[in-house]
């Protein structure tokens, strides 16, 4: 871009007069005083206050030496002997005051040399002679008393940069530079006294260069310039700078002393300090009109009125790029804008600029400026985006603006912004923005550059407009967040980092496909698997580079994390991976499922549940009963449990032989002693808490009887923390307590401990087993008439209906028959019962 040479022709000239604050001291690590780095290629020792080369730890393999801001006070012949690999040697701002002939002889691949601002007051010409490589030479500002080149130089066939001279060079002479004479150049500077004393006619005129420096005051001697530029007529040169040029005085004579630049070809004019009077500068300036001279620069010139003048002038006819740099105005006057009207690049950056000056509301500024397509303004003191939006929309070439270190982004100050549609490329760094001004940025842009502006939010709305934007800097704000949902489709490049965001993810960037360029470095990230998960994206997908990746990310959150590099955080793949968590937890429920299922069915869990459930209904309905007045003990003998198949035995054995006048027994069964209109539930329990014992009559049918299981459940609920005393077995038929299912885990617990009455096959046996039975019954006593006894009612049980007639009190006949035969004392039929029960077989059963 503009003036890329500025920053060379300023070191050739010495315009760094002042020494340069030295980098941090970073010890070496062999002890030495010297940073040795690059492989051992290259060695630091800027600003080690060293006053002797410490060469005993330089290792042979330099090539690269610094030795700037030092006190060294010569160079000696063992200094850099031993490197004969060096190609650079830096040795400006010290106190050198002799420097060994013989010091650079085995230094003969050495192509840039420089020893500006030291104490030579001879220029060590016997010294150099070894380097025929050389490329640059600095050993300007020295304490030189003359320019005089020794033959040798001749010889430096290879040298494109040279500045020489110093403060007490006193003039130039015609033989100052003759062994240049065949040597092409690309940039000389000579520096002479500030009371330059003489100037030969002819000295400069042997100086084939492109680049031109001169460093001397002619304010005693004036006429000198006019010769210098005589020699320097009929040649073109890239760039030609004058630096104090007038130290001291105002030039106040009349001879036009800038009358030959109409001679000379020169693309680039630098004045650079120095006093200039509305005389001087009008010289300058009118002879501009007639060179072809594109680029102008004023720096640090002494005139903050350099834009104002009492005349009309065309002076800028033919200036392209203007730049006005460190002036210090203020101010534009109304037709300098006009006058200015073939310059393409506008650079008045670092003056003081204000708003109402800069734009001038009594200034007509349609179809000024009609070429210009860079505008500077930075490091001004411009407040108002408005104001700069309605001075540059004139502008209608207008690509490039920069408007940086101002005062810019305030809500109030930035509002109906109206922009130029060419604007493509925005600098507004070091600015102080709020989210608010972001609206009124052109939104035209390629190129936007808002770093170190304390942003602290987005405008996600303004981002949206800016269609075309392919590069965003955006570095050293205070973002706190990311915005999940930010859609730039042409974004390449982006530059996050010294923010305050500490979250990032995949879904950052997700709407920005042609995103290449990431820097997100030094940001107080916390470590989460999210972050862990982006940059593992980012990084095994290859399409987005993280360009300051891995050193400049480090954790903040959490505490034991702090300052870990975040690419040594690695946290396990089931914390992270949301998938592979689901898929675990879905497995581990559905095996908890599975068991739990599994469980229920091997122990019949549901049906125990539905039973509680069941019996809990029931309790709570008689507890209700009760509170209404209901009360009582025992209402029956016995409460006979049995399955519909097992009806006929029961009506035409069990309850003759009990209910009998002989062994009057009070005893339930559902058939006849249910209440009708209640719960079948209710009448179950009801009748099984109102009687003294419970006969269970197992058989194959009981056990496939959803009723009868109930029955046994509540029986066993009955007995909770008591014993089964009350439970009387009578099996039926034979039963095999492993065939029995697992919810009668309390029944083979029973038949496996309890004994139990057998109903005997045989005839003969069967008087016996109803003295069994009685025994075990007890003698009947007195009870109370039970309120829910119902003789010869219909009940409707296991879906089968029933009528209960109401039975004989007598046993059958063939009972009655066998039990005459067997007439015995009753104390005989107990001794007989005992041992009969004691020879009653038990069924080993698993415990319950």
């Amino acid at each position: 871009m503009i003036w890329t040479s500025i920053h060379f022709s300023a070191l050739l000239l010495g315009a760094l007069t002042s020494p340069t604050p030295p980098l941090p001291t970073i010890a070496n690590t062999d002890g030495g005083p010297c940073r040795i780095y690059n492989s051992g290629r290259s060695a630091d020792c800027l600003g080690k206050q060293l006053n002797s080369i410490p060469w005993r730890h330089f290792p042979s393999t330099l090539e690269k030496i610094d030795l700037s801001y030092n006190e060294l006070q010569a160079v000696r012949a063992d200094d850099v002997l031993h490197l004969p690999r060096l190609l650079v040697l830096k040795l400006r701002y010290n106190n050198i005051s002799h420097i060994d002939n013989d010091a650079f002889k085995n230094n003969k691949r050495l192509e840039y040399l420089d020893i500006f601002n030291n104490s030579l007051q001879e220029i060590p010409a016997t010294a150099l002679k070894p380097l025929l490589n050389l490329k640059t030479l600095y050993m300007s500002n020295n304490l030189y008393r003359h320019a005089t080149l020794a033959h040798s130089f001749s010889k430096f066939v290879k040298l494109q940069v040279l500045s020489m001279g110093g403060p007490l060079v006193k003039g130039l002479k015609k033989t100052d530079f003759q062994p240049l004479k065949n040597i092409g150049l690309q940039a000389f500077a000579i520096k002479c006294s500030s009371n330059l004393s003489y100037y030969e006619p002819g000295s400069l005129e042997v100086i084939q260069t492109k680049e031109m420096g001169f460093d001397m005051a002619i304010d005693q001697r004036p006429s000198a310039l006019p010769h210098m530029l005589r020699d320097l007529a009929n040649k073109t040169f890239s760039a030609i700078q004058f630096r104090n040029l007038f130290e001291f005085m105002y030039y106040m004579g009349e001879e036009d002393i800038f009358q030959g630049l109409k001679y000379i070809t020169v693309n680039e004019l630098v004045f650079h300090r120095g006093k200039f009077n509305e005389n001087l500068l009008r010289m300058a300036l009118m002879n501009l009109q007639v060179t072809p001279i594109k680029r102008l620069r004023l720096q640090y010139i002494s005139n903050p009125d350099i834009l104002r003048f009492d005349w009309r002038f065309t002076w800028l006819n033919k200036i392209k790029e203007l730049s006005i740099q460190h002036v210090y105005f203020n101010s534009v006057p109304c037709d300098a804008w006009v006058e200015m009207a073939g310059v393409e690049v506008l650079d008045v950056s670092n003056n003081r600029l204000l708003n109402e000056f800069i734009f001038n509301q009594r200034c007509d500024y349609r179809g000024v400026m009609p070429n210009l397509h860079t505008f500077k303004i930075s490091t001004n003191d411009v407040t108002s985006l408005k104001d700069l939006s309605s001075l540059t929309r004139e502008f209608q070439q207008l690509q490039e603006l920069d408007f940086s270190n101002n005062k810019l982004g305030s809500a109030e100050n930035s509002q109906n912004c109206v922009w130029q549609k060419n604007i493509t490329r925005v600098i507004a760094h070091r600015n102080q923005f709020v989210r608010e001004a972001l609206s009124c940025l052109p939104t035209t842009v390629h190129y936007l550059d808002l770093s170190y502006c304390e942003l602290d939010q987005l405008d996600m709305e303004y981002f949206e407009k800016t269609i075309n934007l392919k590069e965003l800097l955006l570095s050293g704000n205070k973002i706190k967040f990311i915005p999940s949902k930010w859609k730039s489709p042409s974004l390449q490049s982006l530059a996050l980092d010294g923010n305050s965001f500490g979250l990032i993810s995949k879904a950052s960037f997700q709407d920005m496909p042609q995103l290449s360029q990431l820097r997100a470095g030094n940001n107080p990230y916390h470590c989460t698997c999210e972050l862990h998960a982006f940059v593992q994206d980012t990084l095994s997908k290859g399409k987005v580079n993280l360009t300051d990746w891995p050193s400049n990310y480090r954790c903040y959150h959490p505490e034991a994390l702090l300052n870990t590099v975040i690419s040594k955080f690695l946290p396990g793949q089931v914390a992270c991976d949301i998938r592979l968590v689901i898929i675990i937890c879905v497995v581990t429920t559905a095996a908890v499922i599975l068991i739990l299922m599994l469980i229920c069915y091997i122990f019949d869990l549901p049906w125990y549940t539905k039973a509680t459930y069941q019996i809990i209904r029931a309790k709570y309905r008689a507890h209700k009963e009760k509170a209404a007045g209901e009360t009582g003990t025992f209402t029956y003998h016995a409460f006979i449990s049995y399955s519909h198949s097992d009806a006929d035995w029961v009506r035409d054995q069990l309850l003759p032989c009990l209910e009998s006048n002989k062994n009057s027994y009070r005893l339930c069964i559902h058939e006849r002693d249910f209440m009708p209109g209640r719960w079948i539930i209710d009448n179950i329990i009801d009748n099984i808490e109102n009687s003294r014992k419970v006969i269970f009559v197992l058989s194959r049918h009981f056990v496939n009887s959803e009723w009868c299981n109930y029955e046994l459940y509540f029986a066993q609920q009955r007995a909770v923390g008591k014993t089964f005393n009350d439970v009387i077995l009578v099996v039926k038929e034979p039963i095999d307590p492993s065939s029995l299912p697992s919810k009668y885990c309390k029944l083979k617990k029973m038949l496996s401990t309890k004994t139990y009455l057998e109903w005997p096959q045989q005839v003969s046996q069967q008087s016996f087993f109803w003295a069994q039975l009685v025994s075990v019954l007890g003698k009947p006593t007195m009870i109370r008439e039970g309120a829910h006894s119902v003789k010869g009612r219909t009940s409707s049980v296991g879906g089968v209906s029933v009528v209960g007639p109401l039975l004989e009190d007598r046993m059958p006949e063939a009972t009655k028959l066998n039990a005459k035969k067997e007439t015995e004392p009753e104390n005989e039929i107990f001794k007989r019962t005992n041992d009969q029960l004691s020879n009653q077989k038990k069924i080993p059963m698993v415990g319950f």
